[in-house]
């Protein structure tokens, strides 16, 4: 590998962080309502026990990519200056870490299939994990594509990924290879996006090494792949836990209502992850915009989630017998808990962003690390004393208990009070326990569930709509703001 200390700059445009979010949330839109329709067919095809020896993988590949590029690659987005004098090592470092760890993963696939109950996952974990690779040889032009809000972009690949993996899943779970079809189909939508991610990269790709910026580097990164790891074993010590100590069946019905728990997080939340990273980089060195910012998007995030979940919590049962079958009904006693961690998790990622961006990265660490302390053993008391109800019961309370007011805390010491953030969550709590409300009074009086889900559905999506005209100002607050003004602040 070359020494690389030239620059090599953006030449494109720099594209405004509303055009970015809107593309981003399109994106998922597309992607999870399009699949919505496979994921049902592949779970009432496979059923609980097939669908829980992919959890069982699934939950193997997340383990490795919250940490296998060492976190370098947040550092492009962040990057005051000229991302091109860091692509080069950026690319190294991930593509390093990246082999080592499916390499690691590749190893211990054995010993961890029969931890989580189930020996013959090994072969589709093995699969899964090549994912990995993948995933760090384009960390780099992906960091580039959102630090340039380039989401437009970014949809095109995400949708070939998606939908090339998912109708593989589908014709080869037909042929009979079971779990092993959701894994080949995985790993073949994530190639075909690798090879969409270099041509699309800003800046041409390349291997490079620079002493001193990778010290830089990896100063920055490791903290945050730490704690990342961590995130991860917050965000997934409850699916570990029910693998390992009830089996994956039990894993199948948690893993089904955990997905449905995620919608409104990753329809909303997911996008304006992407978006929100570089928002803050480009505000960074004026603080009382950089405050308005994220004050302004927990405004969003709130109007736009609270009520999704809270009707999704009170449609829990419906919700899953006519999706899914009334072979599913088990994963419904979980959902109404789970929904309540997912929307802890909106806040506790939007703010774990504005603190990684303002360089406390140690901060969020030291956060998800006790977390993590108080997490595992409420989870294992939880499993033993009341099963998958009790982990999510577990999971939920350590969430908002704890994770939650840490965050809001750490985001006072930042220069936003907990005044400023109650102020944006009083009318969408209010909306929330209005679609509650609702969703409750249709279970109960409606005969079918298709009835029920479409008046409770609407009612909620009419609450949405309100909440999110009354913040438009917010939101046009956040459409101003470009690419442009960190680069002008950089000059």
């Amino acid at each position: 590998m070359r020494r690389v200390g030239k620059s090599y700059p953006l030449h494109r445009a720099p594209k405004s962080a509303g055009s970015a979010f809107s593309w981003s949330l399109a994106n998922t839109m597309i992607s999870r309502l399009g699949t919505l329709g496979i994921g049902i067919v592949l779970a009432r095809i496979l059923g609980p026990e097939e669908f829980g020896t992919f959890a069982i993988a699934l939950v193997a590949l997340m383990a490795v990519l919250s940490f296998n590029e060492l976190g370098v690659s947040l550092a492009i987005v962040r990057w005051s200056g000229d991302p091109g004098l860091i692509a080069s090592t950026v690319n190294t470092l991930s593509v390093l870490g990246s082999t080592l760890f499916c390499a690691l993963a590749w190893w211990a696939a054995p010993q961890f299939s029969e931890l989580m109950g189930d020996p013959q996952a090994t072969p589709v974990v093995r699969i899964l994990i090549l994912s990995v690779l993948l995933n760090g040889i384009v960390a780099g032009p992906a960091a580039l594509l959102q630090r340039a809000f380039e989401e437009r972009t970014r949809m095109a690949i995400d949708q070939a990924n998606v939908w090339i993996g998912a109708i593989l899943s589908v014709l080869l779970v037909f042929l009979g290879l079971g779990a092993m079809a959701l894994a080949i189909g995985r790993v073949a939508g994530s190639f075909i996006s690798a090879l969409m991610f270099l041509r699309a990269s800003p800046i041409k790709y390349r291997l490079g090494w620079n002493r001193g910026y990778a010290s830089a580097l990896v100063k920055f990164g490791l903290p945050l792949a730490g704690s990342s790891l961590i995130v991860f074993a917050v965000g997934y010590a409850d699916q570990l836990s029910v693998g390992a100590m009830l089996g994956s069946v039990a894993l199948g019905f948690y893993v089904l209502a955990f997905n449905l728990s995620s919608w409104p997080l990753n329809i909303i939340s997911q996008p304006l992850r992407r978006v929100a990273p570089a928002v803050f980089s480009a505000l960074q060195s004026d603080g009382p915009r950089l405050q308005e910012a994220i004050t302004g998007l927990l405004k969003i995030l709130a109007c736009a989630t609270i009520p999704a979940f809270l009707a999704l919590s009170a449609a829990a049962t419906p919700l899953v017998r006519f999706i899914y079958g009334s072979e599913w009904i088990p994963a419904a006693q979980v959902l109404s808990w789970l929904v309540i961690v997912a929307l802890a998790k909106v806040f506790n990622e939007l703010v774990y962003d504005y603190l990684v961006v303002v360089g406390r990265t140690n901060t969020v660490l030291a956060i998800q690390a006790l977390g993590l302390c108080l997490l595992v053993p409420a989870l294992v008391i939880g499993a033993r004393t009341s099963g998958i109800a009790g982990v999510a019961v577990a999971y939920a309370v350590v969430s908002v208990l704890f994770l939650l007011p840490v965050y809001l805390w750490q985001l006072r010491r930042a220069g936003v009070g907990f005044t400023a953030v109650l102020k944006q969550l009083c009318l969408p709590l209010l909306a929330g326990v209005a679609a509650w409300a609702a969703c409750t009074a249709a279970t109960h009086f409606m005969a079918l569930d298709l009835v029920d889900l479409a008046v409770g559905g609407t009612l909620t999506l009419a609450l949405i709509l309100l909440l999110l005209w009354n913040c438009r100002s917010e939101i046009q607050q956040i459409r101003r703001i470009s690419r442009t003004e960190s680069l002008e602040a950089a000059v």
